[in-house]
C-alpha cells in the first residue's frame, strides 16, 4: 500500500486528509505563483497535453469532473482549448476554491465551471455522472487511494475515460539525479523562503516519492476496474498521463 506520507507530521492527531486541506489553505494566495515558478511552466503544458487527449476522444465528453482542481487551472484552460463541457470542479481546500472562483468569474466563465468543495474519497454524485474524470497533481494527496479511485470509476458513464496527470521519479541519467537535485534540495529551501507553509514543498517530494507510480499505480487502476491502461512519461519521466477507461459504452 505505500508508506503514508503526510505535510505535518509532527500532528499525529489529524488525517492526511485534514493536513492536507490545511496546507492548501494556507498556500493558497500565491499558489499559481509558486506552482508556475517551481515547474518553470511546464506544468502547463502538461495540463494542455490531458485536454488534447480528451478533445480526441470519439464521444467528446459533455461533463467533466475535475478533481483536486485547486485555483481551477485545468478547468479554465479545458474550456479555453475548446472543450464543449461543462466542468465541475472540486478540491477539498476552500482556500484554493476561493482563488479559483475570484479567477472563473474574472474570466466570465461562471455558466462553463462549477467550483465546490469535495472529497474525492466520498463524492455527492450519483453513479454514471461525468463523461470524464481528470485529476492533475492530486492523486498522490489522497488518502485512501483506493477509495479514491472506487469513487472515479462510481461516477463515470460507462466508456468514460479517467485522465490523471501526477508527478513521477525520472529514471534515466542525468533527468534523474537532475530532478532528484532541484525537488528534493532546492525547491524545499526555496519555498521555506517564498511560502508562508514551507511544510508544503518539503512534503511535495516526499509524497511523490511514496507515490505508487508507473506499473504500480496501473494496477491500482486495474484493481478499480478501468481498462485500457496506458501510462505516458513527459519530460523525461517527471511527470506521467495516466489513462484508465471504464468498461462499456461508446469509446
Amino acid at each position: 500500500m505505500g508508506t503514508k506520507i503526510t505535510p505535518y507530521t509532527a500532528v499525529s492527531e489529524e488525517t492526511k486528509k485534514k493536513q492536507v486541506e490545511r496546507m492548501f489553505d494556507s498556500i493558497a494566495p500565491k499558489y499559481d505563483f509558486l506552482n508556475h515558478f517551481f515547474s518553470m511552466g511546464i506544468d502547463v503544458l502538461w495540463r494542455k497535453k490531458c485536454i488534447r487527449i480528451l478533445k480526441r476522444e470519439t464521444r467528446t465528453p459533455r461533463t467533466i469532473l475535475d478533481m483536486a482542481t485547486g485555483t481551477g487551472d485545468f478547468a479554465i484552460e479545458a474550456v479555453r482549448m475548446g472543450l464543449p463541457s461543462h466542468m465541475t470542479a472540486m478540491d477539498l481546500s476552500q482556500g484554493m476554491l476561493d482563488v479559483g472562483i475570484k479567477k472563473v468569474a474574472a474570466k466570465g466563465l461562471n455558466d462553463r465551471i462549477t467550483l465546490i468543495q469535495g472529497d474525492s474519497e466520498n463524492l455527492p454524485f450519483q453513479d454514471e455522472s461525468f463523461d470524464a474524470y481528470t485529476v492533475a497533481f492530486g492523486v498522490r494527496n489522497f488518502e485512501n487511494l483506493d477509495r479514491g479511485l472506487s469513487e472515479m470509476y462510481r461516477v463515470l458513464t460507462p466508456g468514460s475515460l479517467a485522465v490523471i496527470l501526477e508527478f513521477s521519479k525520472p529514471k534515466s541519467f542525468p533527468v534523474k539525479q537532475l530532478f532528484g537535485l532541484y525537488f528534493t534540495h532546492i525547491m524545499p529551501v526555496l519555498g521555506r523562503l517564498v511560502s508562508r507553509d514551507p511544510a508544503a514543498y518539503t512534503y511535495l517530494p516526499e509524497s511523490v516519492k511514496a507515490f505508487p507510480e508507473g506499473a504500480e499505480f496501473l494496477e491500482r487502476l486495474k484493481t478499480a476496474r478501468f481498462i485500457d491502461l496506458r501510462a505516458i512519461p513527459l519530460t523525461g519521466g517527471i511527470a506521467s498521463i495516466y489513462l484508465g477507461r471504464k468498461p462499456g459504452g461508446e469509446k
